[in-house]
């Protein structure tokens, strides 16, 4: 179930994802409270942190009781709960639109557009787990 942790062989990269890890825990915590911040993607974004830098901190948020499931359930393949895929796409197309509203870089806003796009594609192409 866990993925093999490769920890960086440089400490200052691993103190980095260290903290972008537990940035990335909070930011999560805080969503599973808050309806407009999306649980799932910070998640998956610590466990990306930790598997570079601890295991330990790796091991703990991916078999923890309330959040290891949503992280779980992507890696094995299982897919994102339906919840999430609608949060993640209705926050960040609100969000590129403002971006594209207030950056006046044609280059730029191609730019924001693109990954939006693809990062949209990627996410509705993942399975879909129902609400619980």
């Amino acid at each position: 179930m866990p993925r093999e942790v490769r920890e960086s062989r440089h400490r200052s990269v691993r103190y980095v994802l260290l903290t972008l890890g537990w940035l990335n825990v909070v930011l999560g915590v805080i969503g599973i409270f808050l309806p407009v911040l999306p649980t799932t993607p910070f998640l998956l974004l610590a466990a990306a942190c930790f598997v570079r830098s601890s295991r330990r901190f790796y091991l703990w948020l991916v078999m923890h009781p309330r959040l290891g499931p949503w992280i779980r359930d992507y890696l094995d393949g299982q897919g994102i709960p339906r919840r999430a895929k609608i949060y993640a796409l209705s926050l960040m197309w609100p969000c590129i639109a403002l971006s594209c509203y207030l950056v006046p870089l044609l280059p730029a806003r191609l730019f924001m557009l693109t990954s939006a796009v693809l990062v949209s594609l990627y996410i509705l192409r993942q399975k879909t787990l129902p609400d619980p």
